[in-house]
């Protein structure tokens, strides 16, 4: 059969999805775009998606004087009442994410954030913050300090938000593009991140 039916996608048009994946465009815009059927590119997605390491990479770190700030932003999965909070860590030095949750704005949250951390980092980062409560809960005092937007202790965070928010097209906040499954919300945030830090110079 010269012309089968289903042609098989090729690694050329793969890697463009996965290009495009990092883009604020809707997965019916990248069908559009790369001519595979929706139904195909949501198993595609759901595949990759779901392989997606769940664990910082970041460049070894020796002990010492390390500074991190700290976020959390709000999301959604189906509905927006099914808030999904994104929680965050930048190096202040290297705008290395270091520390990723996604899910409750509470104390187990803000343990999560921390457990996520490396070691190095639990072991010796001074952890800006804003002033919600769960922070100052798990954070260790003597290295955890809670700041206002005026001090400009928390400026490389809150530019990502944004950034976070205007590539992944499920965060922005009125947008028909949302997750309707927690996994793929979870698992295209981390994708992102992991692009992210491959992306910062050396």
């Amino acid at each position: 059969m010269k012309n089968p039916r289903h042609q098989p996608i090729s690694d050329a048009t793969k890697s463009l999805i996965d290009k495009l994946l990092l883009e604020k465009i809707s997965l019916a815009g990248i069908a559009r775009v790369t001519g595979v059927s929706l139904r195909w590119l949501q198993y595609y997605i759901n595949q990759k998606l779901a392989a997606v390491p769940r664990v910082v990479k970041v460049k070894s770190k020796k002990k010492g004087k390390l500074t991190i700030q700290c976020d959390e932003m709000w999301s959604f999965v189906g509905k927006k009442s099914n808030k999904q909070w994104i929680w965050l860590a930048i190096d202040v030095l290297t705008k290395e994410i270091v520390g990723v949750y996604i899910g409750s704005r509470d104390e187990n949250g803000a343990k999560s954030l921390w457990d996520s951390l490396p070691p190095v980092y639990r072991q010796c980062a001074i952890s800006y913050t804003d002033f919600w409560s769960a922070y100052s809960q798990i954070f260790p005092k003597s290295r955890h300090k809670a700041v206002g937007k005026e001090t400009g202790k928390t400026s490389y965070i809150e530019p990502f938000n944004n950034t976070l928010r205007q590539r992944v097209s499920r965060l922005v906040r009125k947008t028909l593009a949302f997750s309707k499954k927690l996994s793929n919300h979870i698992g295209a945030i981390w994708y992102f991140i992991h692009h992210y830090n491959l992306s910062l110079p050396e």
